[in-house]
């Protein structure tokens, strides 16, 4: 199992905004060429999204459903790769001061992944999330900041 984590300097709520935008999927997701909708609205359990992934003349595609929510605090996907197989991405967004604590936990579940996982294997997924979640902090901290519509 992959796991690691990111202080991102937004509230839980900035960032769950982020997350909760289908549309920005491929801008903070490691290897996502683009992103479109396909089923049910997003981040609801259900709801799904179809991504390519391209590696130089290489592309393939995909898609992703939310297996678990609960705003801002918790987001689960399964990831299908078709013939790479599943795996699971919670991605766990904890309150920290001002800002968040972002933990990222992935692990294959079916495919050749689930079959070969090893720590090898999460050296390579250690690296994505590094990749991955540093994207998110910069989608997340370059949105503008919503005003507070405290009572």
């Amino acid at each position: 199992m992959a796991v690691r984590h990111q202080l991102i300097r937004r509230s839980p709520e900035e960032l769950w905004a982020v997350l909760a935008d289908r549309s920005r999927y491929q801008d903070w997701v490691v290897g996502t060429a683009r992103s479109r909708p396909k089923d049910g609205d997003w981040p609801e359990v259900g709801a799904t999204l179809e991504y390519t992934v391209r590696l130089g003349p290489w592309e393939a595609t995909g898609h992703t459903v939310v297996r678990h929510s609960d705003p801002p605090r918790t987001l689960e996907l399964e990831v299908d790769s078709g013939r790479l197989g599943t795996a699971r991405i919670s991605v766990e967004v904890r309150p920290w001061g001002a800002d968040s604590l972002v933990i990222v936990d992935e692990h294959p579940l079916t495919g050749p992944g689930g079959r070969l996982h090893n720590a090898a294997l999460d050296v390579l997924l250690q690296l994505r999330h590094r990749s991955m979640l540093s994207r998110l902090a910069e989608v997340a901290e370059e949105a503008p900041v919503r005003a507070s519509t405290g009572a």
